[in-house]
């Protein structure tokens, strides 16, 4: 049985992947879908979320966003040359674009001035913990996953959902619009940077993965990796849910004519105590025990 993968069809077609990838595709779509038709996505197109949650998004966002490349240049010490053509690939791919996620960071600091969050700020983190899963999470499986596994769930789960709702933002120029004139292309730059740019990255990232695999990969190497997508796709939920829950208690302070919390900061703030930082899917379990996926 021959088991090299070679891609021959259109790269953004999932017919001209394995089947395998093909179902894990389907696996994926609800966990995906969560995140790219969230609530909070939808508000932030229509300008109607809160200067506190877009704050929270931010600040809690940055660690991902800064980090990025160097989730990337770990994942670049895996390969050796001319090792595996899957390794060629990914070491030729993972060069090219880690500088192009360089330039992301500083993107997402002019947006981030545009909503009055300082440098200082992203620096400090003072967010509640469950803001932090995701960070965590990728370190985790690039850190202690093959390639394909680390790659599947940064460059192929996070960058894919990442387009998509990018797309959605940017699909309406209602929150751009908010923006005075003469900061708004700044402002708008990495979101329309993403809801461009990455419409083929993950699919990129989907032909390396199953080169380095193969035709066939052993169903618990194809359990593996689905697992690795919808958690990235989960911890990306999570994170919503948790600047919701910040929007929603803003809300509700202000039907009530009290006085709006000025930042969400620590753990507990908003729902006046939050889960062991062990407990939430996206962190690594203590000594022993298994993380669910």
């Amino acid at each position: 049985m021959i088991d090299t993968f070679v891609r021959i069809g259109p790269l953004m077609d999932p017919a001209s992947y394995p089947q395998w990838a093909q179902h894990m595709i389907d696996d994926c779509r609800e966990s995906k879908r969560r995140v790219v038709e969230h609530e909070f996505y939808q508000r932030l197109r229509d300008g109607q979320l809160r200067p506190a949650t877009i704050r929270q998004y931010l600040i809690g966002g940055w660690p991902v966003v800064e980090q990025f490349s160097l989730y990337m240049a770990h994942n670049l010490t895996k390969t050796r040359f001319a090792r595996h053509p899957g390794e060629d690939m990914a070491r030729r791919w993972l060069m090219r674009n880690i500088r192009v996620e360089l330039n992301h960071a500083d993107y997402w600091v002019h947006w981030c001035h545009a909503h009055g969050v300082t440098l200082g700020d992203l620096q400090a983190q003072d967010v509640p913990p469950e803001l932090n899963g995701l960070n965590d999470w990728c370190w985790r499986v690039c850190a202690t996953e093959s390639l394909a596994i680390a790659m599947a769930a940064t460059n192929y789960a996070i960058e894919g959902a990442t387009g998509e709702w990018s797309a959605v933002v940017c699909a309406d120029d209602t929150y751009a619009q908010g923006f005075p004139e003469e900061t708004r292309k700044r402002a708008m730059k990495w979101l329309k940077m993403h809801a461009q740019y990455d419409d083929a990255h993950p699919w990129e990232a989907l032909e390396i993965i199953c080169t380095l695999v193969g035709e066939n990969p052993t169903p618990l190497l194809r359990a593996e990796l689905r697992r690795a997508v919808c958690k990235s796709y989960d911890c990306m939920y999570l994170f919503l849910e948790r600047c919701m829950q910040l929007e929603q208690r803003q809300a509700g302070r202000t039907r009530l004519g009290l006085p709006r919390d000025s930042v969400a900061t620590g753990a507990g703030q908003l729902t006046g105590r939050s889960a062991p930082a062990h407990s939430h899917p996206c962190y690594p379990a203590p000594s022993g025990t298994d993380t669910p996926a």
